[in-house]
């Protein structure tokens, strides 16, 4: 009996160091999936997140961009556009949190995320929400900076499968582009809509990765 216990004291240090190394792996894991500037969920991390949520709730499916923001970096240096995506990255996480849904960069200015909505009502609460948030000054040391938004968002039944992530993705940032040309702010696409732009390179033509050869269509955003 002593012996038995002898041997399970030596093997507790043990079995903790691994504990405790396993726990640190899996933190540095995570962080290498998350965007260091905003915290948020970088695009492929993204992807799989909300492919997970669709079907559990009624979802909508945002994409955003920032407005004035290039105007920000060349006014006022790279540090305040940095202090820019580091608070729209903070409040996109809180908002998001609190429609029980998920954030994430995709890279630049432009932002995804999708949330739980029950019906037209409340995603029009949870988007007067989000521009309310989005559109407070954020503070960059002596200077006050105001930055806009563009966004689209579509709205997904219950029953939607993972695999309808990239149309809605499409379709929200076709939304999100209209609304661009027109001012800022954000739209909402109708239900069920189908992507009608074409595509370059996996992404509607027109965004940054795209080429000139507008013979390749297909793909996810």
């Amino acid at each position: 009996m002593s012996q038995t216990l002898t041997a399970l004291a030596a093997a507790l240090p043990v079995a903790a160091g691994w504990s405790l190394h396993s726990l640190k792996l899996r933190r540095r894991i995570e962080a290498a999936r998350r965007d260091p500037l905003s915290g948020l969920w970088t695009r492929d991390p993204f992807e799989e997140h909300a492919r997970k949520t669709l079907g559990v709730c009624p979802r909508a499916v945002m994409v955003l961009d920032l407005d004035g923001f290039k105007q920000i970096n060349d006014t006022y240096g790279h540090a305040a556009g940095d202090a820019v995506i580091a608070v729209t990255g903070r409040r996109l996480a809180r908002w998001s949190n609190f429609y029980r849904g998920v954030a994430g960069r995709l890279g630049g200015d432009e932002f995804a995320a999708s949330i739980c909505c029950y019906s037209p009502r409340g995603l029009r609460q949870a988007m007067d929400d989000l521009a309310e948030q989005l559109r407070a000054p954020v503070e960059f040391e002596d200077h006050v900076l105001w930055v806009g938004f563009s966004a689209g968002v579509v709205r997904a039944q219950r029953d939607s499968r993972a695999a309808e992530l990239p149309r809605l993705m499409r379709c929200a940032d076709e939304v999100m582009y209209g609304v661009k040309q027109t001012g800022g702010g954000w739209r909402a696409g109708a239900d069920n809509a189908s992507p009608t732009y074409r595509t370059v390179n996996g992404r509607r033509d027109g965004r940054p990765g795209t080429s000139a050869d507008h013979s390749l269509e297909g793909g996810a955003l």
